[in-house]
């Protein structure tokens, strides 16, 4: 093996390795955060594992049993975003790092790059899914079905196992986007000579919507911080912050610029999100609609979140079009962001839906009370990307105007 081709190795090796690093550190003080450190069975180190398998685009498979003439049902579908942005951003930042000095890079180079990095990172994917199952008893307290249960052998029990072969299936998209989006986000990494086009027609816009992501990911943390400061309770809090920070932090987002989530709450079970929008999941009449209008209807101040998402989306097409030369349109900068909102819209409502569901019966008689629920959280689509893309073709057009006097001609991205 050559000395570059060491090299090359070493740098996805040292990538992989800090992005789960950076993972299993969030998970582990998110997870501290939430009490999961008094799990019985030393657990602890096993959930740990659990999250940082979802995190990564894994599989964990939520079972239920209740023995003899008993039936339980569980399921679980959930990404904790906080987790796997920061193992994202990690991984990405390595990955070009040892590119940022280049004037160009070849095809055969930046695949060979990614190959080793892909391969590397499903190994340790794939080690974290080994530890990555437990199953725990459930305490039905003084409910009746108790004795009968333990007569017929139908104690309950609640287990998760991280699935090999869908984790790495979908690990291997999650590692292939995130490489893809890195390089597409990236100013100054070098693109091999047939994809200069790209670096006008796609960074530019790509940039800026990666920088509005971010950006509200860093004010929601601000925001929780005051949170835990203030009004208590700032284990569950930063609990939040560690695990689920951009999901929430996205669908402020979306509903600021009039997207739509749906979601219920049932049962002694909830998400872990604001007081305001756990009122709107549990209203009566079945699954909720999730909007600025809906949330408002409980406290007018929801309103200002439209307010919010019209002037970063105004800032957003500003920082892109003064990123781009010159003589691109003001057309143009509206498709292109258009398309990259759109599409990172897309990504968000994939990608911050929750599902969760856990049921127990014994002998065909129903749930025994307080251990069934479900909770909910899943995007409309349609509208909410339909107008992401309206959205960012009014803030592109407006942006490139308002941008003229910041731009100096002929500038490049």
């Amino acid at each position: 093996m050559s000395r570059t081709s060491a090299r090359a190795w070493w740098d996805a090796l040292a990538a992989a390795v800090a992005g789960f690093a950076v993972m299993t550190a969030v998970a582990a003080a998110g997870l501290a955060c939430a009490g999961a450190g008094d799990l019985p069975d030393a657990a602890f180190p096993r959930v740990v594992a659990a999250v940082v398998v979802m995190a990564s685009g894994g599989t964990v498979e939520v079972s239920g049993d209740a023995g003899l003439l008993a039936g339980a049902d569980a399921g679980l579908s959930v990404l904790p975003l906080s987790v796997g942005l920061a193992g994202a951003l990690t991984t990405g930042y390595l990955f070009l790092r040892p590119l940022r000095h280049r004037a160009v890079a070849g095809p055969g180079e930046l695949a060979a790059r990614a190959g080793r990095s892909v391969v590397l990172w499903l190994a340790l994917l794939a080690l974290f899914t080994l530890p990555a199952r437990q199953d725990f008893g459930l305490v039905t307290g003084d409910s009746p079905f108790e004795e009968l249960g333990e007569l017929l052998d139908s104690a309950p029990t609640v287990g998760f196992r991280a699935a090999l072969a869908p984790t790495l299936l979908f690990g291997l998209l999650w590692i292939l986007g995130l490489l893809l989006i890195a390089l597409l986000v990236s100013r100054r990494t070098p693109l091999p000579s047939g994809l200069l086009r790209f670096h006008t027609a796609v960074r530019p816009a790509a940039h800026a919507v990666a920088v509005l992501l971010l950006a509200y990911v860093a004010l929601g943390f601000v925001a929780g911080l005051v949170v835990a400061a203030t009004q208590g309770h700032a284990a569950r809090t930063f609990a939040v912050l560690l695990l689920g920070l951009p999901n929430l932090a996205w669908l402020a987002l979306t509903v600021g610029f009039g997207g739509a989530w749906q979601g219920a709450v049932e049962g002694p079970f909830g998400l872990p999100v604001p007081h305001l929008l756990d009122q709107v999941l549990r209203g009566p009449g079945g699954p909720s609609t999730v909007d600025a209008a809906s949330l408002a209807q409980r406290d007018p101040r929801a309103w200002w979140l439209v307010v919010a998402a019209a002037a970063a989306l105004l800032g957003t097409g500003v920082l892109a079009a003064v990123r781009s030369p010159a003589d691109v349109r003001p057309r143009q900068h509206a498709l292109h962001l258009a398309v990259a909102l759109a599409l990172a819209t897309l990504a968000v409502c994939l990608l911050a839906g929750v599902q969760a569901r856990f049921g127990l019966s014994l002998l065909g008689i129903g749930d025994v009370p307080g251990l069934g629920g479900r909770a909910e959280l899943t995007p409309r689509l349609w509208r909410t990307t339909g107008l992401a893309l309206l959205w960012g073709a009014v803030a592109g057009f407006l942006g490139a105007l308002l941008a003229r006097p910041l731009r100096h001609p002929g500038r490049a991205p």
